[in-house]
């Protein structure tokens, strides 16, 4: 069974710094594109941060310039560098990733249960 499990997050003062990880285990073959995604209360789901297993990366407008991601593809890993953090950051931060296991040959898409990120002003 494949599972993304997050941490990092916290409770931060405006202009701070924060590194969220996120790292796939279980019965995977491949795993093709990760990202962040993240949703303030009252708000949808919304596109944080993609990156693809060649190291392409695609950010949202809001964050561009603020936050970072990478990933270790030998640990199945994703990160999050956020920088510069605002208020408005604010919210549950989910990790997803488009993965192979063992036992199925198609990509499925998986995604963690979230971490919370508190900005304070």
């Amino acid at each position: 069974q494949v599972q993304l499990v997050e941490s990092g997050g916290g409770l931060v003062q405006a202009g701070g710094s924060l590194r969220l990880s996120c790292a796939a285990s279980g019965s995977i073959a491949s795993i093709n594109d990760m990202g962040w995604y993240r949703q303030a209360p009252g708000n949808q789901r919304e596109l944080v941060a993609t990156i693809t297993r060649s190291g392409r990366t695609n950010y949202a407008d809001s964050v561009k310039g603020r936050f970072t991601i990478s990933r270790d593809n030998a640990k199945n890993t994703v990160y999050l560098q956020m920088n510069s953090l605002k208020p408005e950051d604010t919210a549950v931060y989910y990790c997803n990733a488009d993965i192979i296991s063992v036992r199925s040959p198609v990509f499925a898409n998986y995604w963690g249960k979230g971490t919370l990120v508190t900005v304070s002003s």
